[in-house]
C-alpha cells in the first residue's frame, strides 16, 4: 500500500502544482490590461450627487484625479506594484504602467495644493488637497506599516473631501482658481514629462540623430535627460528596459487624457478668451492616440522600415505631438 500511494501522492500534488500555475497564468494576463478611460463628467456628477454639491470650476479636475486613483485601486488585480506574491510578483508592464499614472496623478494633486487651489503665494492651503498631496506621496512598493494602498485609499479620501467642500461652499478655504498662471504652471510641468517619456521611448532603437532631435524639443531639462541616459546607457535602451519605458508612457498618457478633458471643462472660460480651443483638443487626440488598446501581445521593437513594427516610436510620435500641442497651449496662457 505505501509503495502504491506514493506515486499517486506525487500525481496529485503535481496536478495542483500545473492548476496553480495556469490559474496564476490566466490571473496574469487578465490583471495586465489596461483599464478602460473613464467618463470624467460622469463621474464629476456622480460624486457630486453623493455630497449635494453643483458643479462649479475645478470639481471636474477633482473628479478626474479621484477616477484615476480609484482606478489604481480597482482594477483588476488591485495595485500591483508592491506585489510580493504571484502572479504580481511577476508582472511588470502593469506595474510599470501604474508608476507612469501615479506619477501624473502626483502631479496633478501638487498643482492642486500649490497653484489651483491658492488665490496667492501668500495664501493659506487647503488641508484637504495638502493630505492628499502627502499620502500620495508614499513610496510605492511600500507594502506594509503602512502600505502604499492605504495612503492612496486616504488620498481618494481628502480629494473627496475638498471635493464636496468646493461644491457646496461650505469650507471657503476650499477654491479653486481658474486662472491662466495657474494653468500655465502645471503644463510647464506636462512638458518635460512628455518630453522625457519621447526622449526614452525613442532610444529603444538607438537612433541618436532622432534622439537628438526630440532631446530638441525636451528644453532644459537636466534632471529628466540624466534619467534617459541612466536608462538607456548613452545609446540604445537595452532590451529589457524597452517594455518598461512604454507601459511607462501608456500609464501617464492615459492618466493625462483624464486630466486633460478635465481641464477642458474646468477652464472652459479663459481657453475660450485664449482661443485655445483648438490647443487642448489637439492634445487630447493626441492622447487619446497614446491610449488606444494594445492588440499586439508583446511590444515590438524593430528598426527602421523593417518587417517589425515599434511600438515605442510609435508612442513617442504621439507622445511628441501632444507636447507640442502643450507647448501651444502654455504660451498661449502667458500671453496678456
Amino acid at each position: 500500500m505505501r509503495t502504491g500511494s506514493r506515486p499517486s501522492a506525487l500525481r496529485i500534488v503535481g496536478i495542483g502544482l500545473a492548476l496553480y500555475a495556469v490559474v496564476v497564468l490566466a490571473l496574469g494576463i487578465v490583471w495586465s490590461r489596461q483599464p478602460p478611460v473613464f467618463d470624467v463628467a460622469a463621474l464629476q456628477a456622480e460624486v457630486l450627487a453623493g455630497s449635494g454639491g453643483k458643479p462649479v470650476p475645478g470639481t471636474a479636475v477633482v473628479a478626474a484625479a479621484i477616477g484615476v486613483a480609484e482606478t489604481l485601486l480597482e482594477k483588476n488585480g488591485g495595485f500591483l506594484y508592491n506585489d510580493l506574491t504571484p502572479p504580481g510578483l511577476y508582472l511588470d508592464n502593469m506595474p510599470n504602467w501604474e508608476y507612469g499614472a501615479l506619477k501624473e496623478l502626483r502631479d496633478s494633486v501638487r498643482a492642486l495644493r500649490n497653484d489651483f487651489s491658492r488665490s496667492q503665494t501668500q495664501s493659506i492651503e487647503n488641508d484637504h488637497a495638502k493630505r492628499a498631496d502627502v499620502k500620495l506621496a508614499i513610496d510605492a512598493s511600500s507594502w506594509l506599516l503602512p502600505s502604499a494602498e492605504d495612503e492612496y485609499r486616504q488620498a481618494t479620501d481628502a480629494l473627496r473631501l475638498f471635493m464636496r467642500d468646493l461644491a457646496t461652499g461650505e469650507d471657503r478655504s476650499a477654491s479653486f482658481h481658474t486662472r491662466a498662471d495657474n494653468l500655465a504652471a502645471y503644463l510647464s510641468i506636462v512638458e518635460k514629462r512628455l518630453g522625457s517619456l519621447a526622449v526614452r521611448l525613442s532610444a529603444s532603437v538607438g537612433d541618436h540623430e532622432l534622439t537628438a532631435a526630440l532631446v530638441q524639443n525636451v528644453g532644459e531639462n537636466d534632471v529628466e535627460l540624466d534619467e534617459v541616459q541612466i536608462k538607456s546607457g548613452g545609446s540604445a535602451t537595452p532590451w529589457y528596459l524597452v517594455d518598461d519605458t512604454y507601459y511607462e508612457a501608456r500609464g501617464y498618457t492615459w492618466a493625462l487624457l483624464h486630466m486633460m478633458r478635465a481641464i477642458s471643462i474646468d477652464f472652459a472660460e479663459i481657453l475660450a478668451s485664449k482661443n485655445a480651443d483648438v490647443s487642448i483638443q489637439q492634445i487630447i487626440r493626441d492622447l487619446e492616440g497614446a491610449s488606444k488598446p494594445m492588440v499586439s501581445p508583446i511590444v515590438l521593437n524593430g528598426h527602421g522600415y523593417g518587417f517589425l513594427a515599434n511600438h515605442s516610436l510609435v508612442m513617442a510620435s504621439y507622445i511628441s505631438r501632444a507636447n507640442a500641442a502643450v507647448l501651444d497651449l502654455r504660451i498661449l496662457m502667458q500671453q496678456g
